[in-house]
């Protein structure tokens, strides 16, 4: 195996990926010569060059400066890829990225956070709890935080890592965790698993990898449910657990709440809206109190976080309208960012605009799906975004849409989003999906400005 310690040039297939950027960034820090290849040029493949890491998206080996000494590639890579065969053909070492991130991991006293919901966000909260108390890290977020305008935050001496451990693929079984938190292990990747079971037995693969000095911080009832046996903490928003919340409150968009249990933190505040990150917060601040931050800079760290790019984004506000961008692809993370949006802004009508992420996601879960759009007033839906899959007969966003019990929801290829948007009177919009559907916020954004004005 590679020496990673020791490597001059590394090169990334897929550097565009937010898991494979923040890798990026890691090594090109520590003063590795970085590049890469990603298909599309986007706003993160735009900010890594401005960073001086090379990024092209035509995959001729033609285009290689220099052959690299290790290649990390991320499962979407199909072999068909020119540079992946040419790789293969000139036998350079080639490892998956969360055989890198693993690596890494075993040599840094890890904290990994997983679950199915709220993964980055409890990472990014962590991390800048983390800094506010002055303890040196390294995080590899699967998001850009708001406060540093990263995925990655380095430390050339880390006490520390922080990492998002990401159940796709199984990648999260790679890491070498002192503490761990499951936020949820709802029904997902099933294309990977097979079955809910074997889902929940590689969550309790990933717990039992925990380091026996160390401990699980998991939502109540997560530890019991994949039997996990050692050292274990559980919180809850709203009911008996080692951490918990009392004293909740909404007040001018922004919840209040008093953390009790096992720790005391009162005057919590956190800069990120919706009642989803208020639990967030709860599991991030039973994270920092096992790991011995004190409950001051808890409760600072916290109360200064401002978001996670793409989580609850709030791109526009003004009294005429709201517009809202979300990552939100499983049923469970649609119906929390409703309801949030619902609980901020209330009488108001909420129009979503949802991109289906995968097409085995919508063939699994198209109930769920429609069961949680309907909660809005009015739902524009979107093709589904395929990502790293292949078509399956019968399935699209139709699957969904026959079964959304709303009077307003209609179809709206991409193409003709814009054009609908400017004819229709929106006051609450949400924007959700993993896929490309981000790259209409900056648009929307100024078409809804461009409405008021006119």
């Amino acid at each position: 195996m590679t020496d990673i310690n020791h490597i001059t040039h590394i090169y990334f297939l897929g550097i565009g990926g937010i898991g494979m950027s923040a890798l990026a960034r890691y090594f090109y820090t520590r003063g590795v010569s970085v590049s890469g290849y990603d298909k599309t040029p986007s706003r993160l493949t735009s900010e890594l060059q401005e960073e001086g890491i090379r990024v092209i998206h035509d995959d001729d080996p033609a285009s290689l400066e220099i052959m690299p000494e290790l290649v990390v590639y991320t499962p979407a890579i199909p072999s068909s890829n020119q540079l992946f065969r040419h790789f293969r053909n000139h036998q350079v070492p080639m490892q998956k990225r969360a055989e890198v991130l693993g690596t890494i991991s075993s040599g840094i006293p890890t904290i990994a956070v997983a679950g199915t919901h709220g993964k980055t966000t409890i990472s990014a909260m962590l991390t800048h709890i983390l800094k506010v108390a002055g303890i040196p890290c390294v995080s590899f977020l699967g998001g850009i935080s708001t406060n540093y305008n990263s995925n990655y935050i380095g430390d050339p001496d880390p006490r520390w890592m922080v990492a998002e451990a990401d159940e796709f693929d199984r990648s999260f079984l790679r890491l070498s965790p002192y503490l761990a938190l499951i936020s949820s292990i709802d029904t997902d990747h099933l294309d990977i698993y097979g079955s809910r079971e074997a889902l929940t037995e590689n969550f309790a693969s990933f717990a039992n990898k925990i380091d026996p000095r160390g401990a699980l911080v998991s939502k109540k009832g997560i530890a019991e449910k994949i039997g996990f046996t050692g050292t274990h903490y559980s919180y809850h928003p709203a009911g008996m657990a080692d951490y918990l919340l009392k004293d909740v409150e909404l007040c001018e968009g922004r919840y209040k709440a008093t953390i009790g249990g096992a720790v005391s933190i009162e005057g919590l505040k956190p800069g990120h809206p919706g009642m989803h990150n208020l639990e967030n917060a709860l599991g991030a601040a039973a994270l920092a109190h096992q790991a011995g931050v004190s409950t001051e800079k808890i409760r600072e760290g916290l109360n200064s976080f401002n978001g996670v790019r793409r989580r609850f984004e709030i791109c526009l506000q003004t009294e005429q309208n709201v517009y809202v961008d979300d990552y939100a692809h499983h049923p469970e993370e649609i119906r929390a960012c409703i309801a949030s949006a619902r609980a901020m802004w209330p009488g108001r009508k909420l129009t979503g605009v949802f991109q289906p992420h995968l097409f085995s996601r919508t063939k699994e879960l198209a109930d769920e799906f429609a069961e949680s759009l309907s909660a809005l007033d009015e739902l524009i839906l979107m093709d589904i975004y395929p990502a790293r899959e292949a078509p399956i007969e019968g399935v699209s966003s139709q699957l969904i849409l026959s079964r959304v019990k709303l009077h307003q929801a209609m179809y709206c290829p991409r193409e003709k989003l814009l054009d609908l948007l400017e004819k229709r009177e929106t006051e609450v919009l949400l924007t959700m999906g993993a896929g490309d559907i981000d790259r209409f916020a900056g648009p929307i954004t100024q078409l809804l400005k461009n409405k008021a004005l006119s």
